[in-house]
C-alpha cells in the first residue's frame, strides 16, 4: 500500500524506555545503570568508523537525557515523542535534548569525572595526589612494605565533613530548590541552564559554617600510610591507593594517592627489564689461559663463572634465572656477566722483559685476529699502489 500525501514515514522514533532497555516503572538509578552500560558499549571511541554504533550512541543519549529529567519524563509519559517535536517542545513546555548534559553523565560513568549531578549534591570529590618514592634495586627484587608520610586534606572531625557548625546542618538552597542549576526560558523557545550563583552548584548553603574548617568540611593533617611494593616493580611503576588522596569538600569522596617509583643507581648491576647486566674485569693471563671467578647476584648469593682460554674482552656469560622477578609472574630474568680484559699497568722491569720475550715468541697462531687484520691492511695498500 502506498503512502498518501502528508502521511508520516514508517521510520518513527523508538520508545525511549525500549532504547534504554528498561521498563516504564524503572527508577532513576535503574536507568542510569543501563545507560552507562549501553553508552560504553556503543561509544564512538570504542567503535571507530562504525556509523551504526554512532547512531545508536546518539539515540541512547537522547533517550537518557529525556528520561533522567523528572519534568521531561512526565511530559514524555503523557504525550510521547510529540512532547518534544517542533511546535510543542520548543514552545510552551521548553523541553529539548541537552546533548551536553548527556555527555557529562557518560564522562562521570567512564572516567569518574563529576558533572552537574555531583555538584548538586554538594559532595565534591577530593583531588588526586602524587608521591615520588625512590627505592633500591634490592627492594625491587624482594618487594617492600614502605611507610609514606605526607600532609593532605582529611575530613573535618568537628563537623564530620558537612562544613556546618556542630549541631547544625546545611540547608537546601532556596534559589535553586536544591538542584544546583537554574533554568531560564528565553523568547519562549530556548531553555538555558546555568550553575546556581548562590550555592555554586552544590544545592545546599551553610548559614553557620564550622569554625574548625571554615565551612570546607576538611582540614590539613599529616598522615602515615603503608605502601606494599611487590617484587619485580620497574622504574616508573605507579601504585594507586584508592581513597587515600585529598578529602572531598563537605563530606565528598576522597581522591586517590598515586605512588610513582624510581630505582636508584646500583654500584654493580644495570637493569634491562627483568635481566641484569654486570661488567667484571679479568687479567690478561686469565683471558689467555682460562680460569674462573665469583660474582655476586642480586639475591645475595655468589655464582661462579668459568672463563675458557682465549676469551676476548667483551664476551658475555649468561647465568639463567639470576635476574629480576617478573611482576605478578612466577618467573625471573637472567643475569649477564660481561668480561673486560684489563691491560697491565705500572709494570716492573722484570715484567716488561717477560712481556717483550713473549712478544718475540708470539706467532700467527697466538694472535690470529691481529695477524689477519694486518694482512688485510698490507693487501689494501698493495692494491692501491698497483691501481695508482
Amino acid at each position: 500500500m502506498g503512502m498518501s500525501e502528508g502521511e508520516m514515514p514508517a521510520t518513527a522514533k523508538r520508545c525511549y524506555y525500549e532504547v534504554l532497555g528498561v521498563q516504564r516503572t524503572a527508577t532513576e538509578a535503574d536507568m542510569k545503570v543501563s545507560y552507562r552500560k549501553l553508552a560504553m558499549q556503543f561509544h564512538p571511541d570504542r567503535n571507530p568508523g562504525d556509523k551504526d554504533c554512532e547512531a545508536k550512541f546518539k539515540e541512547i543519549n537522547e533517550a537518557y537525557d529525556i528520561l533522567k529529567d523528572g519534568d521531561k519524563r512526565a511530559a514524555y509519559d503523557r504525550f510521547g515523542h510529540a512532547a518534544f517535536e517542533q511546535g510543542m517542545g520548543g514552545g510552551a513546555h521548553g523541553f529539548g535534548t541537552d546533548f551536553g548534559s548527556a555527555f557529562s553523565d557518560i564522562f562521570e560513568g567512564i572516567f569518574g569525572m563529576g558533572g552537574a549531578r555531583q555538584r548538586s549534591s554538594g559532595r565534591e570529590r577530593g583531588a588526586d595526589l602524587r608521591f615520588n618514592m625512590e627505592i633500591t634495586l634490592e627492594d625491587a627484587f624482594v618487594g617492600k612494605n614502605a611507610q609514606v608520610r605526607l600532609p593532605t586534606s582529611v575530613t573535618c572531625e568537628a563537623c564530620s565533613g558537612s562544613g556546618a557548625k556542630p549541631g547544625t546542618k546545611p540547608k537546601t538552597c532556596q534559589h535553586c530548590n536544591g538542584h544546583g542549576r537554574i533554568r531560564h526560558t528565553q523568547g519562549g523557545f530556548f531553555t538555558l541552564e546555568r550553575t546556581c550563583p548562590i550555592c555554586q552548584g552544590r544545592g545546599q548553603v551553610i548559614e553557620d559554617p564550622c569554625p574548625t574548617c571554615a565551612g570546607s568540611g576538611r582540614t590539613t593533617k599529616e598522615r602515615t600510610l603503608s605502601v606494599n611494593i611487590p617484587p619485580g616493580v620497574e622504574d616508573g611503576t605507579r601504585i594507586r591507593l584508592a581513597g587515600e588522596g585529598e578529602a572531598g569538600v563537605r563530606g565528598g569522596p576522597a581522591g586517590d594517592l598515586y605512588i610513582f617509583l624510581s630505582l636508584a643507581a646500583h654500584p654493580l648491576f644495570q637493569r634491562d627489564g627483568a635481566d641484569l647486566h654486570c661488567r667484571v674485569p679479568i687479567s690478561m693471563v686469565t683471558a689467555a689461559l682460562g680460569g674462573e671467578f665469583e660474582v655476586p647476584s642480586i639475591d645475595g648469593s655468589k655464582a661462579r663463572v668459568k672463563v675458557p682460554s682465549g676469551t676476548h674482552s667483551g664476551r658475555r656469560f649468561r647465568l639463567g634465572g639470576k635476574g629480576m622477578p617478573v611482576l605478578r609472574a612466577k618467573q625471573s630474568g637472567d643475569m649477564y656477566v660481561q668480561v673486560v680484559v684489563e691491560t697491565p699497568q705500572n709494570l716492573t722491569k722484570r715484567q716488561r722483559e717477560l712481556l717483550a720475550e713473549f712478544e718475540k715468541l708470539s706467532s700467527k697462531d697466538t694472535q690470529p685476529e691481529a695477524t689477519g687484520f694486518f694482512s688485510r691492511v698490507k693487501d689494501f695498500f698493495g692494491n692501491s699502489a698497483r691501481s695508482g
